[in-house]
């Protein structure tokens, strides 16, 4: 509908309009039902390119629209010139059936077809258990991820992470020290080491595959960090294959340094006078950019920064032929990433292919206090202890129904009650409702006969199939923005709509045409919600 209404508006403008305009024409769903099922600004937008009050151009536009009286049954001016439309009730009901046949597609569109995108996250390097901090992350990328496969992109998701360097031999240290001291040795833990009871599991599971065959070798044998990186990888797997999160590719860090990459940056980087050596350090001339001052790409010690192996890494993303890649980075990259784009920019690459989504931290609370778990893997919370309290749907939830840019308070109470005071059971526990009404309904009624639509007169019953119809949209404008808690929030909507029909509009016991009637718009609800639960990750309970 939206795109039906968006080219009768431009072909009401070409015929009033005397040299060709192609505005952006905006429809949405106006706030109030008074006003309409859909209306739009274009009057407004058109005041000064057409030298005419909006008003009176809102009057010739209408005029001039050529519409089908089968989908629009009537069009008015509201205000200082929007333009306001009523949908016809036949193409509600056409469009409702619509809705049935499609089913689990129902909310798919095309906006993003053919486009091949890349969302990068977690990116957690195999040091340790996946935290709550990684779980934000975790979830807004994967979700990012499904709400673009909704618009008809081809999306991969990737996990980058450094196994080499000198976190990862200071974990192959400690868990070397771990496994002298369950072997009765003297032996203590490198400076800065990991002292998680993790590291104990590993290093007990060396002694029952070798024994004290390990002992004697020496401090930096790699047998130790491999081990490490092997169990926590398979962690790290595990917990997010119960977050419902699947990585389609994992790229380490280190092949920027086999295939020379990172030394290709450099050399192009210094051919274009954008970096130069100073006090034994590689510099990145970012005030050439707008900083006040340079950044180090490799410090006097050897050792790059971040930012180079970075660069390189979206340099292998573009190569890739990726039309957008989307990166999904906590609070503590915002003043740094701009340096990768820049320098991407510099180097010939089309930086608007780079697509950065920042979100803020998350701090546990119970009873209004910050909230540790389990001490059991050193100072942190872990995912999978969050999970332990409150399952994995309530810790997607939670983590999505918040808008990414605020801090998240993950009130551990309200997750864990249960009832429709809890956000996700109130939608889990709209599906359930409905499929215990089918269930029941599908007993009592021939379900086979085709039902009459037309009968759904009740202002419910036509405010929740308007509900129902928004979802296409929603989905939209969720994977646009990136935020996937626009989806949340009009799932709630749906929800509520649905609640009131059910209170208004009764089923069983009805007459059996109009019983029906209400069966296919509970189905068409179901449809709607259960989508949109698989869209965020979370399962579609039948029972509560």
């Amino acid at each position: 509908m939206k795109s039906y209404l968006q080219n009768i508006l431009q072909n009401a403008l070409d015929k009033i309009s005397p040299e060709p305009v192609k505005p952006d024409i905006i429809i949405e769903k106006p706030r109030t039902p008074e006003h309409g099922d859909a209306a739009t600004n274009l009057a407004m937008t058109l005041a000064g390119t057409l030298r005419m009050p909006p008003r009176k151009i809102a009057e010739q536009l209408i005029e001039n629209l050529d519409y089908d009286a089968s989908k629009i049954k009537a069009v008015e001016i509201a205000g200082p010139g929007f333009i306001n439309f009523r949908y016809a009730d036949n193409w509600l009901f056409d469009q409702l059936g619509e809705v049935i046949k499609l089913g689990s597609d129902y909310g798919k569109t095309t906006g993003n077809s053919g486009k091949k995108m890349q969302v990068e996250f977690v990116s957690a390097n195999p040091t340790g258990p996946l935290t709550v901090g990684h779980g934000r992350n975790a979830v807004l990328g994967d979700t990012i991820a499904r709400l673009l496969e909704w618009t008809g992109a081809d999306v991969d998701r990737e996990y980058y992470f450094n196994n080499a360097g000198r976190q990862m031999r200071v974990l192959g240290e400690s868990v070397r020290a771990r496994y002298l001291q369950l072997l009765g040795e003297d032996a203590e833990l490198p400076e800065g080491g990991y002292e998680g009871a993790y590291i104990a599991d590993i290093a007990q599971k060396l002694i029952d595959e070798n024994g004290d065959k390990l002992k004697n070798t020496q401090p930096d044998n790699p047998q130790f960090k491999q081990a490490a990186e092997e169990a926590i990888f398979e962690d790290i797997r595990n917990t997010l294959d119960r977050m419902n999160i699947r990585m389609d590719q994992f790229f380490n860090e280190n092949t920027l340094y086999e295939d020379k990459s990172i030394d290709s940056v450099v050399q192009r980087l210094r051919d274009k006078g954008l970096a130069y050596d100073k006090d034994g350090a590689t510099w990145f001339k970012t005030t050439e950019f707008g900083k006040e001052k340079d950044t180090v790409l490799i410090k006097s010690t050897g050792e790059p920064t971040y930012r180079l192996p970075d660069i390189a890494y979206h340099i292998s993303k573009l190569e890739r032929g990726y039309d957008l890649c989307i990166d999904i980075f906590g609070a503590d990259h915002i003043a740094t990433y701009p340096d990768v784009v820049s320098a991407l920019k510099a180097l010939g690459y089309d930086s608007s292919k780079i697509d950065v989504q920042v979100y803020q931290f998350v701090t546990i609370v119970k009873d209004g206090q910050p909230f540790k778990m389990s001490t059991r893997k050193a100072n942190f919370v872990t995912l999978d202890e969050l999970m332990n309290e409150v399952g994995p749907d309530v810790t997607r939830f939670f983590f999505l129904m918040r808008t990414p840019g605020t801090h998240l308070e993950f009130d551990i109470a309200e997750a864990k009650e249960a009832g429709e005071k809890n956000p996700v059971f109130y939608l889990q526990y709209a599906h359930a409702r409905i499929h215990s009404i089918m269930v029941k309904a599908s007993e009592e009624y021939n379900m086979e006969q085709t039902p009459d639509l037309s009968l759904l007169t009740h202002e419910s019953e036509i405010a929740l199939i308007k509900q129902v119809f928004q979802f296409p949209d929603a989905i939209a404008l969720a994977s646009q923005h990136r935020e996937p808690h626009r989806l949340i929030t009009y799932m709630n909507e749906v929800a509520g709509h649905f609640h009131k029909f059910y209170h208004d509009c009764r089923i069983m016991g009805e007459d059996a045409p109009i019983a029906r009637a209400r069966i296919a718009l509970l189905q068409a609800t179901r449809t709607t919600l259960a989508n949109g639960l698989r869209i965020l990750g979370i399962s579609a309970p039948e029972k509560m």
